[in-house]
């Protein structure tokens, strides 16, 4: 059962977060930013952190290191913002605990829609990996033991990604995935709050819209197959309005002889997982560390 503290932080957070867009995009991003420094106090103690480096033109990744010494399993995490908004930054203490329990992460900032609609925030991604292939030892990774996660919008990137970088057989063959309550089909989004989605929808894949809604990078339980994706670590809420996401991609990964974990918390709204003021952020903290720690 909730705590009153718990359910004032929950009810400001709906408050926020439910609210009707107001303003510009802009504007829309930096409220978004500044709400999350709530969410944001009293980050870990890591080894280091390293801000804005450089990736490639127009790509740049936050890097979190952690204490200890080198090797270090690594980590790529995609941050959430519904692929218009969100940053490193606004998941910078999540970042850090992933390093506190000892991964190097790395946080790219993908460009965002509909400035760079689909499928340039996928690419980003991809990038990424490669990125971090040659370049993770720099900071003390160890390239041969990556996993990939990501929230929200993250969840959908991460599991577009993998399954692309699979099939592909270039790149590097992952430990791990995390999708924390992600959305992975947009047309079956568009069935169930068509109000909802099809702005958001529009926004991400600007001109390639209405096409690419069956496009495996964008509704990737389309990508689901045998060897898609590594053993996947699945977290939603009950209270969370796109759970049934998390659900429904887990028996697609079951399907398809993935080994998987899911995980539904009682009443844990979406972005749960960055309010460590809760009980439920706390306990899926610690149930996605374990299963990293037993995979990656």
């Amino acid at each position: 059962m909730l705590t009153p503290h718990e359910q004032d932080v929950i009810r400001r957070w709906n408050e926020f977060y439910l609210k009707p867009d107001q303003g510009s995009l802009l504007e829309q991003r930096k409220r978004l930013a500044d709400y999350f420094e709530e969410f944001n106090a009293n980050p870990p103690v890591i080894g280091a952190y390293h801000e804005g480096v450089h990736l490639k033109a127009d790509l740049h990744a936050d890097i979190a290191v952690p204490k200890g010494s080198a090797p270090f399993p690594v980590v790529i995490y995609i941050h959430g913002g519904a692929w218009t908004r969100g940053s490193s930054t606004t998941h910078r203490k999540l970042v850090k605990q992933f390093a506190e329990a000892g991964y190097l992460t790395i946080a790219p900032n993908y460009r965002l829609a509909p400035e760079n609609p689909f499928p340039a925030g996928f690419d980003d991604c991809v990038f990424t990996v490669d990125w971090a292939v040659e370049n993770a030892g720099r900071f003390g990774g160890d390239a041969t033991r990556m996993a990939m996660g990501g929230d929200s919008a993250g969840g959908n990137l991460t599991a577009a990604v993998l399954p692309a970088i699979a099939s592909s057989q270039r790149g590097p063959k992952f430990k791990a995935a995390i999708l924390i309550y992600g959305a992975f089909d947009f047309v079956g989004l568009m069935a169930m709050a068509k109000d909802t989605v099809e702005p958001l929808a529009k926004a991400y894949l600007g001109a390639n819209y209405p096409a690419a809604l069956d496009d495996p990078r964008v509704s990737p339980i389309r990508a689901i197959k045998p060897g898609a994706l590594p053993p996947t670590f699945i977290i939603a809420g009950t209270a969370d309005a796109i759970v049934g996401e998390s659900r429904t991609v887990a028996e697609a990964i079951s399907r398809a002889g993935i080994e998987n974990e899911l995980h539904i918390l009682d009443d844990m709204p979406h972005a749960f997982m960055q309010m460590t003021e809760l009980a439920g952020c706390r306990e899926g903290l610690r149930l996605m560390f374990d299963f990293l720690r037993r995979h990656v």
